[in-house]
């Protein structure tokens, strides 16, 4: 089974063939930080009001250390303890992802914060803004509840590690990321840093298909052993997700202080609610709030974007795209 200790090195025959899907289409979703043309929100940055301003420098802090620390877990634990090679080769395309992303925010920061001791305080958040410190010890803390975990021998050990992974997923790379985005969104929708809009919608679908790989990796364990599945593990996952909730919203705080024009730290706690139902929803938990999207910048971020392809490369274009065309089909 996957959570069986040792390593399996056989791709023939295929135990999990659908994780060996995700690994291709992963490839095909390449893209390169080069491709995003950052120049163009040099002009915006310099009209942003002050409260503006406050909220994209908290946010790009965040960046700086953000996926750092998702990769940090994936190497340390994920990899370590999913013994299937097709789900080794998606979580060594996911770890190239992060790094990509590790070097779009770094030329994020590079680029929106030129003087440098300014660039240092905000790759040292972690350390001095509280709202981001939170967020980072609630990471930590997950991450060191296995870290010492040689194998997965028992049947605590292997809801440990299934916890695990469900926080990264959904509290962090869907709740904590998510967040972030609908900031980034936000700005967009008001005609600002459409560069940074730009590169976000790459990771954004990223995101979206590390979030659907951790979880069909849970469906996969519940399916081979659903005795790890029981209430008590169901009012864990909702407990983590409380305090996922409410880290954020103390970002979101310190973000929106008093609110600006179509984003307050009220908004946001509706938008975490309802994403936070949607991944509890997800896992197969009841849902927690009942709460509406506020956010209709966020329910179009759900389509595909369009784009006009002789600008620029569309985030819904994928590399190596194979099929036949017939051109005397109906349009």
């Amino acid at each position: 089974m996957i959570l069986d200790p040792g390593m399996s090195l056989t791709l023939r025959p295929m135990r999990y063939p659908a994780f060996y899907e995700r690994y291709r289409a992963a490839i095909r979703n390449t893209w390169t930080v080069e491709e995003v043309d950052l120049a163009s929100d040099l002009a915006d940055l310099a009209r942003l009001t002050p409260a503006e301003s406050h909220l994209v420098n908290r946010l790009v802090a965040f960046f700086a250390t953000g996926d750092s620390i998702v990769a940090n877990n994936l190497v340390l634990n994920l990899y370590k303890h999913l013994n299937a090679p097709e789900a080794r080769l998606y979580l060594s395309r996911q770890l190239y992802e992060e790094a990509v992303h590790v070097q779009f925010y770094l030329t994020l920061l590079d680029t929106y914060l030129p003087d440098h001791e300014e660039r240092a305080r905000a790759f040292a958040a972690v350390e001095h803004i509280p709202s981001i410190r939170a967020k980072a010890e609630f990471c930590f803390r997950w991450i060191e509840t296995i870290g010492s975990l040689g194998s997965l021998q028992t049947r605590e050990d292997r809801r440990a590690f299934l916890l695990n992974l469900i926080c990264f997923a959904a509290c962090i790379e869907g709740l904590f990321f998510y967040g972030a985005f609908a900031y980034v969104y936000w700005l967009r929708s008001r005609g600002l840093l459409n560069g940074l809009a730009s590169g976000t919608n790459w990771v954004f679908r990223d995101e979206s298909m590390h979030m659907e790989f951790a979880f069909s990796v849970v469906e996969t364990v519940r399916a081979e052993e659903p005795d790890l599945f029981d209430d008590d593990l169901a009012d864990q996952v909702t407990r983590m997700m409380d305090e996922a909730v409410e880290a954020e919203l103390a970002f979101a705080h310190d973000l929106c202080g008093d609110g600006l024009p179509g984003m307050s730290a009220t908004d946001m706690r509706a938008y975490l609610e309802y994403v936070a139902d949607r991944r509890l929803a997800r896992l197969g938990v009841p849902a927690r709030y009942g709460t509406s999207n506020p956010f209709a910048f966020m329910e179009l971020q759900d389509v595909q974007e369009l784009s006009n392809f002789f600008e620029r490369r569309v985030s819904a274009y994928q590399v190596a795209v194979e099929g036949d065309v017939a051109f005397d089909e109906a349009f």
